[in-house]
């Protein structure tokens, strides 16, 4: 199974549940100031996650309807392309999720290498 990962591409081998996946979407779209649009967010985040669109825009819909997203059209090239921006709110789970995620991954790692848990 490992091997078929890294034959892949080397994408993760761990399940990514829905938290995780908000972490990264939020984290991605926290890097423009003005938002971006979900082919480039696609994009962005299955350089850590091998995702597909369709796996992907119900994130992006869940996270508007909870209020972490905001959603804007602009045109492009003759047609409307739907950006993402980051709220207040979405910029505060994004922080809660990078304290989760250094006290989880600092658990694993310690585990990994032996060391004991406190």
């Amino acid at each position: 199974m490992i091997q078929k990962a890294r034959e892949r591409g080397g994408n993760m081998v761990f399940n990514t549940g829905a938290a995780l996946l908000d972490a990264v979407v939020l984290a991605v779209v926290s890097k423009e100031n003005e938002g971006t649009y979900g082919y480039r967010i696609t994009q962005d985040v299955r350089k850590a996650i091998d995702i597909s669109e369709s796996t992907l825009y119900p994130v992006l819909r869940r996270l508007q309807k909870d209020e972490c997203l905001e959603v804007y059209d602009m045109q492009f090239d003759g047609r409307n392309r739907r950006y993402y921006k980051l709220t207040e709110k979405g910029m505060a789970q994004l922080n809660l999720y990078r304290i989760e995620w250094k006290n989880y991954s600092t658990k694993i790692s310690e585990m990994f290498e032996g060391g004991a848990l406190a």
